[in-house]
């Protein structure tokens, strides 16, 4: 069986990252754009972040160009908006399509795993979140319109399992 562990993805600064670097940590992979109404989200995963981090836990940030074209800049662009604007310190990867043919394997593999509303496996917007267990198997997907401080209480009992 396929967990996240099995996939490799870029960081935002280009360097190739095996997801096994997070092997036994709970993860939260989300997609998100710079230019996007749920752009302040980013405080929300930052925070989420930083109250977890020390015990085993990360935000994986995939920036995505997806919807409405709200992430058109580079990678270089992208990473000093996220620092200047909401401090971000967790993990960013380089941008990358979250849905279709050239969807990153990671999307693919986490929208099969956990399909949206009306069993839809497709992304419907920027800041969609799956989070991962200790093990690598997707826990559960949450729409854009759900806070990253709301996920707090699945990231704890993710964290206690």
């Amino acid at each position: 069986m396929t967990s996240v562990y099995d996939f490799s993805a870029t960081s935002i600064d280009g360097k190739a990252r095996k997801l096994a670097d997070y092997q036994g940590k709970v993860l939260l992979v989300v997609n998100t754009a710079s230019k996007c109404g749920f752009t302040p989200q980013y405080a929300g995963l930052e925070a989420v972040y930083k109250q977890f981090k020390d015990r085993g836990f990360a935000v994986l940030g995939f920036p995505s160009n997806q919807f409405g074209a709200q992430e058109p800049g580079p990678d270089d662009q992208i990473a000093e908006f996220c620092e200047m604007n909401y401090g971000v310190s967790f993990p960013m990867f380089s941008k990358v399509d979250v849905n279709g043919d050239n969807a990153h394997p990671l999307f693919k593999h986490l929208t099969a795993a956990k399909k949206g509303l009306l069993g839809s496996e497709a992304i419907k917007w920027n800041f969609t979140k799956f989070l991962v267990g200790k093990d690598g198997n997707v826990i559960d997907r949450y729409a854009p319109t759900t806070k990253p401080e709301d996920i707090a209480k699945d990231i704890e009992k993710a964290l206690a399992a």
